[in-house]
């Protein structure tokens, strides 16, 4: 049941003392309030960073070098070479994957009537490739299996290479360009989606041709230059990169302890790092504003044992005239948990409102870069924190509490 009596007494002790009331409420004020920029801004800063990574997180990419060992009677410095039998080989002995890419490059000079470029990264890919890198197609299609199959004379372009060979009002669905002479149909324009200027550049500037197009094209025979891989879900990435990496290790006779035959890098563990980095940056950043708002409670504790030592008098004629302990305890918890709650509510509610601000004005300048973007607040988090700051309160306000229920009357009124 609401006791205004109540209530009407801890505002107008509140509204004594404003001054120390209010210094006391700023420190649990600024230690939620940093702790939602903190959080907020840790966010941003792991947005920004995945968000600009434009690969698949458990891919693995596999790419041949030359062997550091002798082995089987042949020499150490042997560059090992890819082909398209060791495909079917991956895909029927590694159970474990769930796509698979065989990759080309061929790039050249790419023309197209007067106009011409070396700039341009030309790529052979499976359709696949595309689960394991995020890009939009603006205009037209990626290639499909028809084109795998067939050896479609077709390409996907970026938009740079549009820039640079087309005239503004000109479509190119449907259009031919050279690459090293021969000509590819245009099907489809597209845009990578990372926000890393050197990736962007590099997607705006890429043609992707059908591989197996690509191997007849430019006379790669059944050469592969390297492999893309994405496991099964629940299986780790390393148990694909191992399996496919000592298979392609037996069938290029290439000695089980030589690392450097066969590159790969595992997307996966690099992402591990980096969810490790922030895990650290978000501990750090609690540690740090848990610390202050443990400050504000400790302040707020001593506030409430200064105001028990300066209403011994009026608790000990509470209690002479017939109050219980319990109607002493929850005045003084009341009290304390009014500073902590108002304090901490409006620190939250200021803190998310710093980052909104934030994140609305980096979307409307279009200002959100690798390293920074979309800040957000998990609001499931801030609540369980204002729970907590509340419940702090409390327990700051029970010790003066207990020391105020403890007083005898007899030696309350005696009080100077």
């Amino acid at each position: 049941m609401l006791d205004l009596d109540k209530w009407k007494e801890i505002y107008a002790s509140l509204r004594k003392h404003k001054l120390r009331t209010g210094l006391t409420a700023f420190g649990v004020f600024w230690g939620i309030f940093m702790l939602i920029v903190l959080l907020g801004a840790g966010n941003g800063f792991e947005n920004g960073v995945k968000q600009s990574i434009d690969i698949s997180p458990n891919s693995v990419f596999m790419w041949s070098q030359r062997t550091s060992e002798p082995y089987q009677g042949l020499k150490a410095g042997r560059f090992i070479r890819f082909n398209t039998e060791d495909v079917a080989a991956i895909r029927a002995q590694v159970p474990e994957l769930a796509v698979l890419c065989p990759r080309n490059d061929g790039s050249g000079t790419v023309t197209r009537g007067l106009k011409s470029a070396t700039t341009f990264q030309v790529y052979g890919d499976y359709p696949d490739y595309m689960k394991l890198k995020k890009m939009e197609i603006v205009k037209g299609r990626f290639v499909n299996n028809v084109d795998i199959t067939e050896r479609r004379k077709v390409c996907v372009v970026g938009e740079e290479v549009i820039n640079v060979l087309f005239k503004p009002e000109e479509e190119p669905l449907g259009q031919y360009i050279g690459i090293k002479g021969i000509y590819f149909k245009i099907v489809g324009v597209q845009k990578g989606l990372g926000t890393r200027g050197e990736d962007m550049r590099q997607d705006r500037n890429t043609i992707y041709l059908p591989q197996t197009t690509m191997q007849q094209a430019f006379k790669q025979g059944n050469e592969v230059y390297w492999f893309g891989m994405l496991p099964k879900p629940g299986v780790p990435a390393a148990v694909v990169e191992q399996k496919a990496k000592t298979l392609l290790m037996q069938r290029h006779k290439v000695a089980p302890n030589d690392q450097k035959a066969i590159g790969s890098a595992n997307v996966e563990e690099e992402f591990e790092r980096i969810n490790g980095l922030f895990i650290g940056i978000a501990s750090f950043s609690l540690l740090v504003a848990l610390g202050t708002i443990l400050a504000g409670i400790i302040g707020v504790s001593n506030i409430m044992l200064i105001v028990v030592r300066e209403r011994t008098k009026e608790i000990g004629l509470r209690k002479a005239l017939g109050a219980t302990p319990w109607s002493v305890v929850s005045l003084i918890m009341q009290e304390a948990i009014v500073i902590t709650g108002a304090a901490g509510y409006l620190g939250l509610v200021m803190g998310i409102g710093l980052v909104e601000i934030l994140n609305f004005t980096l979307k409307k300048f279009n200002a959100e870069g690798e390293f920074f973007a979309n800040p957000q607040v998990n609001m499931q988090v801030a609540l369980w924190a204002l729970a907590l700051l509340v419940a702090a309160g409390a327990l700051a306000g029970l010790i003066p509490a207990v020391k105020a229920a403890a007083v005898r009357p007899v030696v309350a009124l005696r009080d100077e």
